[in-house]
């Protein structure tokens, strides 16, 4: 048996037909202040074309660099190529991200695996062992 989502114990059909008045309560401060404060153009922009594509309308991938929206119920489904600062990464939006930003599933850097020094680094390299 599968385990239903439950979202601070209320099912994600009930947060469909919430509104956002009601669902802002249910945020932490955080999330409700980012959303209370308003939208920006960028942040309006992806939220029509996840509207659209949620519609069927939209047929090509949706690509941002807006890394800053709350993931919303209305969401879930949606396939969103975020930029990661070198590429875009794709995020499938699950139940799970709901009141989550859209960046924290997308990581902008990787492990630093450094080398062998080279020749005249320092004057410790000077005795590390050539082959």
């Amino acid at each position: 048996m599968v385990k239903e989502f439950l979202y601070r114990g209320i099912p994600k059909e009930e947060l469909d037909s919430l509104s956002l008045e009601k669902l802002f309560l249910l945020f932490n401060s955080r999330q409700r202040r980012s959303l209370t404060r308003g939208i920006t153009d960028g942040k309006r922009k992806l939220i029509e074309e996840i509207k659209a594509a949620k519609a069927g309308k939209l047929k090509n991938p949706i690509k941002t660099h807006v890394r800053d929206l709350i993931v919303l119920p209305y969401m879930v489904g949606i396939t969103v190529n975020t930029f990661s600062g070198k590429e875009f990464q794709p995020v499938t939006i699950t139940t799970e991200m709901i009141g989550h930003y859209l960046g924290e599933y997308v990581i902008t850097n990787k492990k630093v695996s450094h080398g062998a020094p080279g020749v005249g680094a320092s004057r410790s390299s000077l005795y590390v062992p050539l082959k």
